[in-house]
């Protein structure tokens, strides 16, 4: 009998609640996700991030930022904390922090964040409601890869939803996040089973290159 396939080595970093955390982790207790979380690492004590990994037996850090007397010292922290653990991939799960360029250029090509809008539209902060006040027929979230521009790397996944007249801020904040939880997983999927790449500043999925929104799909619960 061969040897398994060795579960790819992830690090989570939040600031948090943990939702996308969460559904990482019962990714990986389904059998789903072929990764092992090596350890959760937040900005923030005393987030409920930090209990979600907790209560799955995940190691967890805190690293206080503002503890730190400059962002680089800070980074430059995290970066050796991280490497500790020998990571394949670094996961952004609602961490909320400006990374320096020398932090993002360490971990070019493997590192994901998720992002609630439709990239590059809504770069930044407040997406749903300046969604709303834009007049936008569809909102949702992308999943890209991090480079040294804010929400700006190459989109490797997005969940469309509509934005109903119904909809204010929180509303449709509550269903993007239900595609969060769906497509961040598929995402880091892909990734550890090598279908998911970063090439010449370009996501590539199964060896083809992926057009600016990635590949997208259209929610069909929203």
């Amino acid at each position: 009998m061969s040897d398994a396939v060795k579960p790819m080595r992830v690090v989570v970093l939040i600031s948090g609640s943990g939702s996308n955390l969460q559904a990482l982790i019962d990714g990986v207790v389904s059998g789903d996700l072929p990764i092992e979380i090596a350890a959760v690492i937040s900005n923030r004590p005393d987030v409920m991030g930090l209990t979600r990994a907790s209560n799955a037996g995940i190691p967890t850090l805190v690293l206080d930022h503002k503890n730190y007397p400059t962002r680089e010292a800070f980074d430059v922290e995290l970066m050796q904390t991280i490497d500790a653990y020998t990571p394949g991939l670094v996961v952004l799960a609602g961490f909320m922090r400006i990374l320096t360029p020398a932090f993002t250029e360490h971990y070019l090509g493997r590192m994901l964040n998720i992002h609630p809008s439709l990239l590059p539209k809504f770069q930044g902060l407040h997406t749903h409601q300046r969604a709303i006040e834009a007049g936008e027929s569809h909102h949702g979230v992308s999943v890209h890869f991090v480079t040294a521009e804010l929400d700006g790397g190459p989109v490797a996944i997005q969940a469309r939803v509509p934005v109903l007249t119904s909809d204010d801020a929180t509303l449709l904040a509550k269903r993007v996040q239900r595609q969060e939880h769906i497509i961040y997983p598929l995402a880091v999927k892909w990734f550890a089973e090598g279908k998911l790449k970063m090439t010449q500043g370009k996501a590539e999925l199964d060896g083809e290159l992926l057009a600016e929104c990635g590949y997208q799909i259209d929610a069909p619960d929203a």
